[in-house]
């Protein structure tokens, strides 16, 4: 957020927490709920595991363009779980499945931020917190075509699998896909050249 900040942005960052009972639509509402009322067709992103309610928030707030940031894709017919069920390594590395980087920084390190210098990897392991949305993960979620996408490719992830990453934005978006040389948190590791594809991103 300083950074495009620093570029002459406007960035907002929204607290999501966990809730068993709401489903994609009710976090869009809750979204929309921590946004000053004057935001207008914003460039909204997600990050990992919060693709899956990335279509909601867009449609919600009438966003300009959607950004997937090392970020899952749904296909519309199954919910992210049954996904990863019927084929489990082609999501996502078969060592990340089933561990909680929240409760072990050797595991943080390891499959979230390996591409950190030191400073950085010290911040970021006190800024982990648990995100996950149990009902849009069980459920299917229907993409939002008529908004533009960006997926944005992160070629040294550990957690999603690069190349399924590459085909589910092809296949599933067929917006425009850009790649960096980064894990699967660029936003901390490589902080400028993640707001220049966001940048490039929103201009288009």
């Amino acid at each position: 957020g300083e950074v495009l900040r620093g570029r002459g942005h406007r960035a907002l960052v929204v607290d999501l927490t966990g809730d068993g009972e709401r489903d994609a639509a009710g976090y869009a509402e809750e979204v929309s709920a921590q946004l000053p009322g004057d935001v207008d067709a914003p460039v909204v992103v997600a990050h990992s595991g919060a693709g899956i309610i990335l279509p909601a928030v867009a449609r919600r707030l009438g966003a300009r363009h959607q950004v997937w940031l090392a970020a899952f894709v749904p296909d519309g017919r199954r919910g992210l779980l049954a996904e990863v069920s019927a084929a489990p390594g082609e999501v996502f590395n078969l060592e990340w499945l089933g561990k909680d980087p929240t409760s072990d920084p050797v595991l943080a390190t390891y499959f979230l931020f390996h591409d950190c210098d030191l400073e950085t990897l010290q911040w970021a392991l006190t800024t982990l917190r648990l995100f996950v949305p149990e009902r849009p993960y069980q459920e299917p979620v229907g993409l939002a075509p008529e908004i533009p996408s960006t997926y944005v490719v992160c070629a040294a992830d550990r957690t999603l699998r690069p190349e399924w990453c590459r085909r589910a934005a092809g296949d599933r978006l067929g917006g425009a896909v850009v790649e960096i040389d980064a894990g699967h948190c660029p936003h901390v590791s490589r902080p400028a050249e993640t707001a220049a594809l966001l940048e490039r991103a929103a201009n288009n």
